[in-house]
């Protein structure tokens, strides 16, 4: 983006001028200008002659390509850049736009995931574009939770809510870690989750793994006291008890069964430990992106753009987003504000709702 600013700074009149027509001649009709179409309407009285040499210098700067060798020209991909970066005027919705999205939203029901569906919808219809929806994370209470293991660095996990909504979130999982593993913390997740958001799952998690820490420390105080054990890293995530006179352990049965009940706590504090990070990761996760109107192979060609803008709630924070995928020849002076009050109205429903 400042490469094309500077770009722009460093254009004279003439210049900006040719290129902005060419621009927007491209984005009206999809039509390469000619240098002779360009002079009609210029706002100096120049040749054309004069013109393609503007057009030329702006090949050149890889702003403008020609289709064709006898053809006029069409903005690049760095050209369309520089152009709704610098050159773009955006306004208002217009009223008949604005009109049909307040219509689509204008309804009683507390259904988050209706509304959404409607905007993309109406975006779908105003713009003539396939529209994009990005949902905030929910925060009901959650009735089962389950780990999908997609890769060794990819995973899934799937929350069932006790409202019925379904949300899968991706993430990196820690290194090591198998399905078995995932299924394990799963299981143990389920057994504690009833009435329990994700975030007071978590806390319920830390107060268990804080419960195992003061009673592996209680145990082990008289062991370390007599010198038969030590501490190593001590106070750190990852620490050992370490016996010294095990055999002498042996006589006394009082503390060998504490050993092995130490032993046991600290395979279960450890346990603990890996279900708290895979429930942290499982927090910050992507939530569900859902495409309407579109399919994902669109993001990957060359020849599509997307329109795009963040919704907030009340506290202004950013929950999600909305936008329109279409054609690099988007109408951009009109989508852009169709998209921007598009999102606005969306914060401020969803603010309002809760």
């Amino acid at each position: 983006m400042n490469d094309t600013a500077n770009i722009l700074a460093e254009m004279n009149d003439r210049s900006r001028e040719v290129f902005r027509r060419v621009v927007e001649g491209y984005l009206a009709d999809g039509t390469p200008m000619g240098s002779r179409t360009l002079t009609r309407d210029f706002s100096e009285k120049v040749s054309a002659a004069t013109i393609r040499n503007v057009m030329q210098d702006l090949e050149y700067l890889g702003l403008l390509d020609s289709p064709h060798i006898s053809a006029g020209r069409v903005p690049t991909q760095l050209g369309l850049r520089m152009f709704v970066d610098g050159l773009l005027e955006i306004g208002d919705p217009d009223d008949a736009d604005r009109g049909r999205i307040d219509a689509t939203m204008a309804s009683n029901s507390e259904d988050v995931g209706g509304l959404l569906d409607r905007v993309g919808s109406a975006l779908s219809g105003v713009t003539q574009g396939a529209s994009l929806v990005l949902t905030p994370k929910h925060e009901a209470p959650i009735k089962h939770i389950e780990f999908v293991s997609l890769s060794p660095e990819r995973a899934l996990v799937v929350l069932v809510f006790a409202d019925g909504h379904v949300e899968n979130r991706l993430f990196a999982p820690p290194p090591g870690q198998t399905p078995s593993s995932m299924r394990e913390a799963a299981n143990f997740l389920n057994a504690l989750i009833e009435g329990k958001t994700l975030s007071e799952l978590h806390s319920t998690l830390q107060t268990q793994i804080s419960a195992r820490r003061q009673e592996i420390d209680k145990l082990a105080q008289d062991l370390v006291e007599s010198g038969l054990a030590v501490w190593e890293g001590e106070g750190q995530e990852i620490e050992r008890l370490i016996v010294r006179g095990r055999s002498n352990l042996l006589n006394e049965d009082g503390q060998a069964e504490d050993l092995e009940r130490i032993r046991r706590l600290f395979d279960d504090l450890e346990r603990k430990r890996d279900i708290a990070e895979f429930l942290e990761l499982a927090e910050d996760g992507d939530g569900v992106r859902i495409f309407i109107g579109s399919e994902n192979k669109l993001f990957s060609l060359s020849g599509s753009s997307l329109v795009v803008s963040p919704y907030m709630n009340a506290d202004r924070k950013i929950i999600g987003a909305v936008g329109v995928i279409g054609p690099t020849r988007l109408n951009y002076g009109r989508i852009v504000p169709i998209v921007n009050y598009t999102a606005q109205l969306v914060g401020k429903l969803i603010s309002d709702r809760s």
